[in-house]
């Protein structure tokens, strides 16, 4: 059973509420995590604990327990000479660093003639998320993955 401190190995599809496939892997390996460390989003991780191979779940999460509600601090209006010679398109994603100097991604939502609007919010950030998950392996975890508290790949080594 899945609890505090398991690896877990799980098939996902990830939609929004217009059912649009946002996010899956189908097709590639199942994803890897340790239970209980935040790899994933604490609402998706509460919705899989005490769960068995070969489950499925089906969960809808609210944004609070996902990505966050939408910040409107976390969107910056920039001169375009910060950009230099680059050509930006909205959608483009680009690293940063917050007022505290955190690494984030933002993403370029509005461009004019001399300024470009950047959003610090997670794109999923403000969204209900479904997850449609199956369970395919629990294994302990080793004091290696605890320690450094996430899964590693096969062979005990980091993907």
């Amino acid at each position: 059973m899945i609890n505090d401190g398991k690896v877990v190995s799980i098939h996902y599809t990830l939609k929004d509420d217009e059912g649009n496939i946002l996010d899956s892997s189908e097709g590639k390996s199942p994803l890897d995590y340790l239970h209980g460390a935040s790899n994933i989003i604490s609402g998706l991780e509460d919705a899989l604990l005490g769960k068995a191979v070969g489950e499925k779940v089906s969960v809808r999460i609210a944004p609070e327990d996902a990505y966050g509600m939408t910040d409107d601090g976390k969107k910056q209006v920039v001169s375009r000479e910060m950009f230099g010679d680059h050509a930006v398109e909205v959608g483009q994603q680009f690293h940063a660093a917050d007022p505290e100097g955190n690494s984030i991604v933002v993403t370029v939502t509005h461009i004019d003639k001399d300024e470009i609007t950047v959003d610090g919010n997670h794109p999923l950030a403000g969204m209900h998320l479904t997850f449609d998950v199956e369970i395919v392996n629990i294994r302990d975890a080793s004091e290696d993955e605890k320690s450094h508290g996430h899964a590693h790949g096969p062979g005990g080594h980091h993907h």
